[in-house]
């Protein structure tokens, strides 16, 4: 058998067109898109005949082994990365979260450690949780290294929340960097004047914490955060945002011209506070995370917000704890570790709910679970795209495949999924990392350390084009003669 691969008689989908083509792989690589290819001696051929052809997925939010909240999420690098692949994944961005005081430099050798058994391709985000001279230098050296997003902590008071004072110097020195940064929007001192107002009154179940974690706090913070960006002029992508309190500060900033991104969770496309009220406990428990998941109505405007393009991506923030990690909360809401899964179950989610019921066309679907993230993050056109020199990443996906959803049979390693008992019609029949077949004939074939590290450079398009716009909006120097000379 050869390096090489033909898929044939599919419909390839990308983000912009959609069209019956074959595509050819060699080696890791895409050689040849179009129509009648013919396959080299010795291919592999893999019939796509009824099937799209798809770009594998990206998602750029990820928690994978996260000591968080005195514990750790349970889907390491090499699990997580398997279960993404066998829904349809590729690639992940996963965020390097330095301890208050620690060098950003240590805190990436140690995420580079972790990540060094994954599956499939990865990259990083930093957070920059606490300032110093040290910081600001060390940024220049992560963005050399690859890693040109910067993550900021709005909430999380006494941990890794960051003020504005830190978001201002932090988002200055990526402006001048060509990064991106990126924010978790909810107003941490008010969160957690909430969290103590609200338990003081009694409410000690996993139902204080969407009360202690409003709408407001979170459009109030994510407008907040746009503001400052706007004012210094750095582009700025708003991470799962959950409600149209936050939403709507997004919109505006865009109709003004701001170079301003949204990211939805497809767990709050689905999923309704409702879950909060649920008589068990544990099923109760394992909802919580933040932001909370939100009404119905907001659900609605985060399906418009996708629809229109305000809201540019879909991840999944996966962040996975079990049932006994949840449990530590027993008896406080505030001591439940933050988190839900999602990784392996987001494409087809998406797809069924949102292809199935016309909300949505194959190519937004691709748009919003691949290309988007890769344009935005700056690794497009090797990740993100059907196309010849892109990375062999891709999806074969069977619009009439179903599969119900259940922690029993998924390969996330947990014991909960907060899709429990759906059904969906859409999802991955073949998935392919850098020319290896990961997932086949609904079996995983990943190897540890498969995964490869995705450096990104500075100074993406949009981020060239608001510095040019940055120049020329620069005031000129007025000088004026002092009355009294």
């Amino acid at each position: 058998m050869s390096d090489s691969t033909l898929f044939r008689g599919g419909t390839v989908v990308n983000a912009l067109r959609t069209w019956r083509a074959d595509v050819l792989v060699v080696g890791p690589k895409i050689i040849a898109v179009g129509e009648g290819l013919d396959a080299p001696a010795g291919a592999r051929i893999i019939d796509a005949g009824g099937a799209y052809v798809m770009p594998g997925g990206v998602d750029p939010h990820t928690h994978m082994e996260l000591p968080f909240m005195g514990t750790v999420s349970k889907d390491d690098f090499f699990t997580g990365t398997a279960a993404a692949a066998a829904g349809g994944t590729t690639t992940i961005i996963d965020f390097v979260i330095p301890a208050p005081g620690e060098s950003l430099m240590h805190a990436l050798d140690t995420w580079r450690t972790r990540a060094a058994k994954a599956a499939a391709d990865y990259s990083f985000h930093m957070a920059i949780t606490w300032w110093s001279d040290a910081v600001r230098e060390e940024m220049g050296e992560v963005t050399k290294q690859g890693v040109t997003s910067f993550k900021h902590f709005m909430a999380y008071k006494g941990a890794i929340m960051v003020d504005d004072a830190v978001l201002v110097q932090s988002f200055i020195r990526a402006r001048d960097l060509g990064a991106i940064c990126t924010v978790h929007a909810e107003h941490g001192d008010l969160v957690a004047h909430l969290q103590g107002e609200i338990f003081a009154r009694g409410i000690t179940g996993p139902e204080g914490h969407p009360l202690s974690r409003p709408p407001e706090v979170e459009g109030e913070a994510s407008n907040r955060a746009l503001r400052i960006a706007e004012v210094i002029g750095v582009p700025l992508y708003v991470v799962h945002t959950s409600c149209s309190d936050a939403m709507d500060p997004i919109a505006r900033a865009q109709s003004e011209g701001q170079c301003a991104f949204g990211e939805a969770l497809i767990q709050h496309l689905i999923v309704d506070d409702s879950v909060y009220r649920n008589p068990d406990w544990n099923t109760a428990a394992h909802h919580v995370m933040s932001p909370p998941f939100r009404s119905r109505e907001h659900q609605a405007a985060l399906w418009r917000g996708l629809q229109s393009g305000v809201l540019s991506v879909v991840g999944t923030d996966h962040c996975v704890f079990d049932t006994a990690q949840k449990r530590v909360g027993l008896g406080d809401f505030r001591k439940i570790p933050n988190g839900t899964g999602g990784i392996e179950d987001r494409m087809s989610v998406l797809w069924h709910h949102g292809v199935g019921t016309g909300r949505l066309t194959p190519s937004q679907f691709v748009a919003l679970t691949s290309t988007n993230a890769a344009r935005i993050f700056n690794c497009h056109p090797q990740k993100g795209a059907i196309q010849v020199g892109s990375d062999a990443d891709i999806v074969v996906w069977d619009p009439k495949k179903t599969r119900t959803i259940s922690a029993k049979t998924q390969h996330q390693k947990n014991d909960f999924n907060v899709f429990e008992g759906m059904t969906v019609t859409g999802n991955a029949a073949v998935t392919m990392s850098r020319g290896k077949i990961l997932w086949q004939n609904d079996q995983l074939q990943a190897t540890q350390g498969w995964g490869q590290f995705v450096a990104r450079k500075p100074f993406a398009d949009y981020a060239q084009a608001l510095k040019l716009r940055n120049a020329l909006a620069a005031p000129s120097a007025v000088v004026r003669k002092d009355a009294h000379s």
